[in-house]
């Protein structure tokens, strides 16, 4: 008896320990399928439904740096640029070593902001470089726009 006490407790340990694991796979799946369901309806030119995706996609994980990334590029395409660079501001704080495989950009007023996810494959794009590319397209489209911020 006291073995079954035992290899039940040990059982209970083990998914104690494995399931919240497996929840928070789940959590970055469902993160990546809302990364590229956002960039989906930005190419379909639906950028207030795209904005509420990447909005929830942080309500779930703050700071998750595509996210910001890519509400800056909607920032851009409302010409709120100095919104757009406090995106890209806190993208950069976050994107220090994030390498992704970007498949398909979305150009935005000059500025290649936007990206797609490629599901299951390992990228060797600095996302950090891509982001400071970002910020000084978004300050050249601000100074070109001197109406604007």
């Amino acid at each position: 008896m006291n073995r079954s006490v035992r290899t039940v407790a040990a059982v209970l340990l083990g998914l104690s320990l494995w399931l919240p694991g497996l929840a928070g796979a789940q959590a970055k799946a469902d993160v990546s399928g809302m990364l590229n369901q956002g960039f989906d309806l930005l190419e379909q030119g639906k950028v207030s439904e795209a904005k509420k995706v990447y909005e929830d996609i942080l309500r779930q994980d703050p700071g998750h740096p595509l996210a910001l990334n890519n509400l800056g590029a909607i920032m851009v395409k409302e010409g709120k640029y100095d919104q757009a660079l406090g995106y890209f501001k806190q993208a950069l704080g976050r994107a220090k070593g994030v390498k992704v495989l970007l498949n398909r950009v979305c150009d935005v007023e000059g500025v290649c902001a936007a990206y797609r996810m490629s599901e299951g494959q390992f990228g060797s794009d600095d996302l950090e470089a891509v982001v400071r590319t970002n910020m000084l397209m978004a300050e050249m489209a601000r100074s070109s726009h001197p109406g604007r911020k």
